[in-house]
């Protein structure tokens, strides 16, 4: 391999800031030439995987990575819709101009959030279109490039990334290939979370344990004004932003956050108010800490840029937590309603995204 063309290929795998002693996956790997560059960058302690759909291909690969004597190289046979790794394997996603190609690239990103350990990153080159492209000068430019499934807007590719779960969404375009599709370089990352959890979004699946919860969290009487906790649909009914942290050995669902619009008038557009419960038995464990830190960062690729919350001031540690990440205490609502039976205060908070700042 010529000097030249290592330092193109090192120049290509920049966008995933591979780092010594990492494990990779690369989807689509092809002949395997980014993964063999991958596994020089991460060294003799780090791992890189490579998978391809053609049996072929992967025979091919591993016969270079032989020839070449690099040892900490394997290669998968497998579709990238369905990874043959276990969940949380991998610490870096990486993808040249593939994931273009997939029918189903929902799927994708949801394996890809599935193998990545909490606080992995994806880095990944495909090819995009502009939100607002002319759909005829798109076709042919993507027929141009061989992009045959079509390309995602920047738009569609955003919504999808935070519908795996992805936050600190990066979508930078390069290339110009004309009839406003660009090739472009994609950055985004799984939350961080305490060992042995998972921040993920929440599914209809998690009804049962999202509610109780939530009762739970009623009956301290120090959460909100309401007691009963409603049923699934009138609780999901107008949610946006809504996550989970779960036990990944046990799937038990620990705590939850979700948001809401606070009007349907367009001014209002990028302002939520939110709620976060942690299960009463794991709170004081850094769950609600970095569940709100996964959320707040959710809200910024959102477009979100004001989050607010009403708390009793007797709920300190909620506060606490607050005004750790961001929030500001406004005022205090004096004797806003009763609770059963009691007039109660809330704090009234907000935190306002720095972009607008």
């Amino acid at each position: 391999m010529a000097d030249d063309e290592i330092v193109t290929r090192y120049s290509d795998l920049a966008v995933a800031e591979l780092r010594t002693g990492e494990t990779v996956l690369d989807l689509g790997s092809g002949g395997g030439l980014d993964v063999l560059l991958s596994a020089r960058r991460v060294g003799p302690h780090g791992r890189a995987y490579g998978l391809n759909a053609a049996a072929e291909t992967v025979e091919l690969a591993r016969r270079e990575a032989s020839e070449a004597g690099v040892g900490n190289v394997d290669f998968l046979q497998g579709s990238i819709e369905n990874i043959p790794l276990p969940g949380l394997w991998v610490d870096v996603v990486i993808s040249n101009r593939v994931i273009t190609l997939s029918d189903d690239r929902a799927a994708v990103f949801a394996e890809a959030f599935r193998v990545l350990r909490t606080g992995g990153r994806l880095g990944i080159s495909d090819i995009v279109s502009a939100d607002d492209t002319d759909p005829v000068r798109r076709a042919e430019a993507e027929r141009r490039v061989g992009c045959p499934a079509g390309a995602l807007s920047v738009g569609e590719y955003r919504r999808l990334l935070q519908q795996a779960g992805f936050v600190g969404l990066s979508i930078e375009l390069t290339a110009d290939h004309g009839g406003g599709v660009h090739s472009a370089l994609v950055r985004a990352s799984k939350p961080k979370a305490p060992p042995g959890m998972v921040i993920r979004p929440m599914r209809d699946e998690d009804a049962e344990q999202v509610l109780a919860i939530y009762q739970a969290g009623l009956d301290t009487g120090n959460a909100s004004f309401e007691t009963t906790a409603p049923d699934w649909a009138t609780f999901s009914e107008g949610k946006v932003l809504r996550y989970v942290a779960q036990d990944t050995a046990t799937g038990e669902v620990l705590a939850w956050v979700a948001a809401s619009p606070v009007s349907s008038r367009c001014v209002y557009a990028g302002v939520v108010e939110h709620s976060v419960y942690v299960h009463p038995g794991c709170q004081a464990h850094g769950i609600g800490r970095a569940l709100m830190t996964a959320f707040i960062a959710a809200s910024e690729d959102a477009g979100v840029w004001t989050i607010q919350s009403a708390i009793f001031p007797e709920n300190a540690a909620s506060l606490t937590l607050h005004q750790a990440l961001g929030f500001r205490m406004l005022g205090i609502r004096e004797r806003i309603g009763r609770h059963h039976g009691v007039w109660r205060d809330v704090v009234f908070l907000e935190r306002r995204s720095p972009a607008i700042d």
